[in-house]
């Protein structure tokens, strides 16, 4: 199934399928994913551009929402999608061999980026109800609180931003 790399999948009995995945698991690969890449709520991250750097990027998130920054689990689940969401932009359009992951987090927002060299814009396209692809950004425009792209000498960053409430 797309987008859930590294999870195993359904294949027949329900049961046994909830015997093998559970959260614990999970977020132990996210720690491993934060010890062999580093935190990218305290420094940029580079990833290979790789189908598979998704599954880190998400994971990262997850564990930066959830532990470091101690955010609620909907919150975190918006945010692993979306962050896979310009992971996979970055694979899939800019030709580039690595990007860029950083998480930051200020009074009221988080903020997610993606750097990658390439200067060509990501594009916002209608959707339609049938389509099969397409729906990246579409889901970043309806699901964060704000988005966008700053253009760089060398590239650019795509980003979005949600609102969080301190504590």
């Amino acid at each position: 199934m797309a987008g859930l790399e590294g999870m195993d999948q359904p294949r027949g009995d329900a049961g046994a399928t909830a015997a093998r995945w559970s959260p614990a698991v999970e977020d132990e690969r996210a720690l491993k994913a934060l010890e062999l890449y580093g935190n990218p709520a305290e420094r940029d991250v580079p990833l290979p551009s790789l189908p598979e750097s998704a599954a880190t990027a998400r994971r990262l998130a997850q564990v930066v929402v959830l532990r470091h920054w101690g955010l609620t689990p909907r919150l975190a689940e918006g945010v692993v999608l979306l962050v896979s969401e310009l992971v996979g932009n970055a694979v899939r359009h800019t030709g580039a061999r690595v990007f860029v992951l950083r998480m930051k987090r200020r009074p009221g927002w988080v903020r997610f980026e993606v750097r990658d060299p390439s200067r060509g814009l990501p594009c916002l396209m209608p959707v339609q109800e049938m389509d099969i692809s397409g729906r990246g950004l579409f889901l970043v425009d309806k699901l964060s609180d704000r988005w966008g792209v700053d253009l760089l000498p060398r590239g650019k960053t795509t980003w979005f931003e949600m609102r969080v409430a301190d504590r």
